[in-house]
Order: structure tokens, then sequence, then C-alpha cells
């Protein structure tokens, strides 16, 4: 019996690449069109919605998000969330719909297809280097002004499946401090559950996402970077012990 689990598992990985893959091929002349331009960003991030959608439908996930407070679609913010799974970053594109624009890892870029876009469309890091973390800063200021939201995983990386909440980095919020922008905490409940990073595990269920009350950042300055950091990170680990 315990063969057929390891053997669904495996399929199930390699379906989750298909489904990552067939979009991106089927809709690539209408991608390559909506990345010629910085201005035509919203268009290329609502095909990543559909995009994000068709994969977590087809992975048999079913998403349901609770809001604590509704974004205003003319306003920017900075979207932070737990990370403990591949399919985090389809999530955040199915429970946000204004536009934003990921700051991710540039390991990612490596990834076929996915990563030709991805090094196109994000913000990319290279955690190792403080040159790297620094221009950050220039290319979301250049973001925010276009009047788009910028979302961060403040963890750092996929912490072991051991953590329940890794410690956050400053960056989200010193960043959203420097641009007065309003910081939301989204707790990810059930994506360690549903498609960790452990090759053995996961399968279709629910995925319930909360999106927080707002961290005002209106009047602060950088002395009160690790107050915001501790109250987002506060809440969002709150919600996760309370639904272990």
């Amino acid at each position: 019996m315990r063969i057929f689990k390891y053997l669904f598992w495996i399929l199930y990985r390699i379906w989750f690449y298909i489904l990552v893959a067939l979009p991106i091929i089927v809709l690539f002349p209408f991608l390559i069109i909506s990345i010629l331009k910085e201005s035509w960003y919203p268009y290329f991030f609502r095909i990543a919605r559909v995009w994000a959608k068709f994969i977590l439908f087809g992975m048999g996930f079913v998403w349901k998000i609770e809001h604590e407070q509704v974004p205003n679609p003319d306003k920017s913010y900075m979207f932070i969330a737990n990370h403990t799974s591949m399919a985090d970053i389809m999530l955040m594109l199915v429970s946000v719909k204004k536009p934003f624009v990921f700051v991710g890892k540039k390991e990612l870029s490596k990834i076929p297809l996915f990563g030709f876009f991805y090094k196109r469309t994000c913000i990319l890091v290279d955690r190792s280097s403080e040159r790297s973390r620094k221009a950050v800063f220039l290319r979301a200021q250049k973001r925010l002004k276009q009047g788009l939201s910028i979302c961060i995983f403040p963890e750092g990386g996929v912490p072991d499946e051991a953590i329940v909440l890794d410690t956050f980095k400053d960056g989200a919020f010193r960043l959203a401090i420097n641009h007065q922008i309003p910081v939301v905490p989204m707790t990810f409940m059930d994506n360690k559950k549903r498609f960790s990073y452990t090759f053995f595990s996961g399968g279709p269920g629910r995925m319930r996402v909360k999106i927080h009350p707002f961290i005002k950042t209106e009047g602060l300055t950088i002395k009160d970077t690790k107050e915001v950091n501790s109250k987002a990170r506060s809440t969002i680990l709150k919600t996760l012990e309370s639904n272990e």
C-alpha cells in the first residue's frame, strides 16, 4: 500500500511542473507582449493570475480567502506571508487582485520557462550580496511610483519543516517604512500540508488564506522597523499556531 503512496507523490510532483509549463507555452506570445514595456505590467499580472488559478485548480487545491481588511485598489502596499510551499507564489497571485511585484531570490530565474519571465518581471535579490540587497530598494521605489505594490516572503527562504515560522528579515519592513505604505500580513494556513518542499508529501485539499488588518507605517521611521517586524510576525504566528 505504501508503494502506491510514493507513486502518487512522484506523479503528483511531475503533474505540478506540467501545469506550471503548459499555460506558459500556450500563452507565450501574449506573455512576451505584456513584458515589452514596464507600463504594461498590469496586463502581465492578469495573465499571471489566470496561470496561478489554473495550477491550483489542476492540483486539486480549493482556496478560501478571509479578509479582515480589504486593500484599496488605488493604494500601494507591502504584502507579506509565511513561506512553506512551491505553491505560495500561485496562492499569493490568487489572493491579491491589485497588481504587485515579487521580490525574490535570483536562483528561481534558472527554472526553465518560468525563470525567463520571473527575471523580467520580478525584483531579484542575491541575499549573499549587500550591493544586491541595496539595489532592491531602488527598483522597488521605481515600481511603487508606477502605482504597483510589493510582495516579499520575509523569512528569506523556506524554513525547515519542523519550524512553524522562521525569523523575519527586516527588508520588507524597512522598505514599507521608507515609502510609508501599509504592511499587509497574510497567513497561508495549509500550504505546508498541501505541497511543501518535502518530495514525498502533499495532496489535494483546501488552502486557507487570512488577510489580516494592515499595519500602518505613516509617521514611522527606520527606528520602528523591529517593532513592525515583530507585530507582523506575531500576527501570522498566532494564526498558524491556532490552526495546527
